[in-house]
């Protein structure tokens, strides 16, 4: 890769990657746009429209982070911040009680879904997101540190995405996630000839939790049957 290059990966890397977040939200749920999302047979509860358009809104906050940065707009940036702080913990509480809403309407419906064993999938794929999240926010003074663990955040949404296509099996939508966030080691190992720790502790840390969850939905584990089932009373 030639000097010129590399400095246009160096500068760009996270605004691309932010618009590749959205292109990957917008295709994956594309597939879910049908009469039924307009006129559904059964009514969802309305925290569902709810959510939808907080999670919308941190796809493009997202966007617009990375495009002050890429401008030089630090100030805005970090005033800004707190603002996202407040998006994270709407998306936390909204997709915790989202995902409980939909899946109790699912159980009195008795529709054929383990919702108990996807309730764990549901509250990791929110695990791994505010872990990141929350590092992101101590470690905000530390940009290298940062903005890839707000890149590794926001890559974790986009599990639901990738969960949608028709054309991946869901068990593999965790590996979207992840190849996602490998995009940065490889921008780190063309730029800085080398891969930053934060990619060397979070991706192995999330690979373990996408397992775990994945092994816990398919086997139906027992632990987490009772307490699942408690919580979705």
């Amino acid at each position: 890769m030639t000097t010129k290059q590399t400095s246009i990966l160096e500068r760009y890397f996270y605004l691309f990657m932010s618009l590749l977040n959205a292109v990957v939200v917008v295709y994956g749920f594309s597939f879910t746009i049908n009469p039924n999302l307009l006129h559904p047979r059964v009514q969802p509860p309305q925290i569902v429209y709810v959510h939808s358009v907080v999670f919308s809104a941190w796809v493009l906050f997202f966007i617009l982070q990375s495009a002050l940065v890429r401008s030089h707009n630090v100030r805005l940036h970090r005033t800004l911040g707190w603002v996202g702080t407040g998006l994270a913990v709407s998306i936390l509480v909204l997709g915790y009680t989202t995902s409980t809403a939909v899946l109790r309407l699912a159980i009195q419906r008795q529709l054929p879904f383990p919702t108990v064993p996807f309730l764990f999938v549901e509250v990791m794929e929110l695990v791994c997101f505010a872990v990141p999240f929350a590092l992101a926010i101590y470690w905000r003074k530390r940009p290298d540190f940062h903005r890839r663990l707000m890149l590794i955040a926001t890559c974790a949404l986009t599990e639901a995405a990738f969960g949608r296509i028709p054309s991946l099996p869901s068990v593999f939508a965790p590996a979207g996630v992840d190849a996602l966030i490998l995009l940065g080691v490889i921008r780190d190992i063309i730029v800085e000839r080398r891969i930053h720790k934060v990619y060397l502790y979070a991706l192995p840390a999330m690979i373990f939790l996408q397992i775990i969850a994945e092994y816990t939905y398919v086997h139906q584990s027992s632990w987490w049957i009772e307490i699942g089932s408690y919580l979705l009373r």
